[in-house]
């Protein structure tokens, strides 16, 4: 959006362009004629300069559509639908929505704590009184101090049962997603072109995961049975978990970390449709079929048909949980169909194509014609996903914990170039400022300690 004028600057540019727009015969007019001019044309108040900035913007944005459709088999999904939140409460112009999955493990208690509190830790994360691209930019690392926040918070509950959080942001064109585990976000866009915005945590598939576990001190493993045989996925032990992300799990080691994967991206003004899903629904259907099983159709009979197709496919092993959202221009009703790919040179510039150096399971994003990768990180190290910057209150001379957001004096927590907490043979630490507990969870995650939290039986 434009900025506006100040206020006497903009009532008489607005009196001067409708009396030129009368039948000014001549560009060049004398300081009486524009005088006599700003007597003739009433100025435009400036409350009707401000609504036509506010329609603009309403034309500007996309319309946000959702389905939701579910079926359980134990229960330990839960969800969340947020589609009115505000940047600036009280402002409608900050809005944006959001829509998350919680797909928990070994009881309900994280999924239902993190979809209670994960939104609030983010938000706290980012800086106060900002704009509307700053806030964007601040978003991917508000959503690393949240998720590992909220990790901490439940951790010292002392409960054992865990969860996988996929976390989309839409504001505007703009979609941000934040993951840990293996439920999965995917993109369909206008070309048929099938995105995932989500990388999966699973140990089987995912071998950097795989090295990054067993280098912090876990082991990598099947189920032995009687005989010495292997059976099942690979799993992480102690706590056999077949994930190496999660929020939650106390009673695992400190190596299946909850910091999340994060992918942000602007779509073109034709806009797209996310599948957001848990792995009941990726067990049974790839994304492909996914998007394809209810393309052209209204997000809320979309999410029911993902669903029922997952359970046509495989039958009921788990629960399955499916959010379908268009994002869609503002004078459409529903998602434009999608015609049929056509495998030649001209589709693909102008609906994008696949990366050649994408991973196997993982299409890259074009930045041709559908959408613009704005940021993307995987890191499970905290120094590479909180910048390096430290905020003081001049005031006070207190530093913020780049991830409670607890104020402390410097001497009690871990700043930029100090020293490591355990080990002196350790590289110094390059991030920003953590407070002594959030300093002990960074070293547990990387193996440097142990840090589990007594469970309380």
């Amino acid at each position: 959006m434009e900025r506006l004028l100040d206020a006497p600057q903009c009532l008489q540019w607005v009196g001067i362009e409708d009396s030129r727009n009368a039948g000014t015969k001549s560009t060049e007019m004398s300081q009486t004629e524009i005088s006599e001019m700003k007597q003739k044309q009433p100025p435009v108040p400036l409350g009707t300069l401000i609504g036509r900035e506010l329609r603009n913007l309403k034309v500007e944005k996309p319309t946000v559509k959702y389905g939701q459709a579910a079926l359980a088999k134990k229960g330990e999904d839960y969800f969340l639908i947020k589609p009115d939140c505000q940047r600036v409460p009280g402002n409608p112009s900050t809005s944006f929505s959001l829509f998350a999955i919680f797909d928990g493990h070994n009881g309900i208690t994280a999924a239902i704590f993190a979809k209670e509190n994960l939104l609030n830790n983010v938000l706290s994360a980012i800086p106060q009184g900002v704009g509307r691209e700053e806030w964007l930019q601040a978003l991917p690392r508000a959503l690393v101090a949240g998720f590992v926040k909220t990790d901490i918070e439940f951790q010292r509950r002392g409960e054992t049962s865990g969860t996988t959080v996929t976390f989309v942001v839409i504001d505007g064109w703009t979609v941000t997603v934040a993951s840990v585990g293996d439920s999965r976000c995917i993109l369909d866009t206008q070309g048929g072109v099938v995105s995932l915005l989500t990388v999966d945590h699973r140990l089987e598939e995912n071998v950097e995961e795989r090295e990054r576990v067993t280098a912090s001190g876990g082991e990598v493993g099947r189920l032995n049975v009687f005989g010495g045989n292997e059976v099942g996925p690979l799993r992480c032990w102690p706590g056999g978990l077949c994930l190496s992300r999660s929020i939650g799990d106390t009673d695992v080691g400190e190596f299946i970390v909850p910091i999340p994967h994060v992918k942000q991206v602007k779509l073109s003004n034709a806009g797209g449709r996310l599948i957001i899903a848990s792995d009941g629904i990726w067990d049974a259907l790839s994304s492909d079929m996914a998007a394809q099983c209810c393309r052209g159709l209204p997000s809320e009979l979309a999410a029911k048909l993902v669903v029922k197709g997952a359970l046509r496919s495989r039958g009921l092993k788990d629960d399955t949980t499916c959010l379908v959202v268009d994002i869609i221009p503002y004078d459409h009703l529903v998602m434009p169909p999608t015609p049929k790919k056509k495998h030649n040179s001209f589709t693909y510039r102008i609906f994008g194509k696949r990366s050649q150096n994408s991973t196997k399971g993982t299409n890259k994003l074009s930045a041709v014609g559908v959408v613009e990768e704005l940021f993307e990180e995987g890191s499970a190290m905290l120094s590479e996903r909180l910048g390096k910057d430290f905020p003081l209150d001049s005031n006070s001379g207190l530093f913020r914990c780049a991830i409670c957001q607890v104020d402390q004096p410097p001497s009690e927590g871990l700043s930029v170039n100090s020293g490591p907490f355990t080990s002196p043979a350790s590289k110094p630490w390059e991030g920003p400022f953590l407070c002594a507990s959030c300093r002990r969870k960074k070293d547990a995650m990387e193996g440097k300690m142990a840090n589990r939290p007594a469970v309380i039986a």
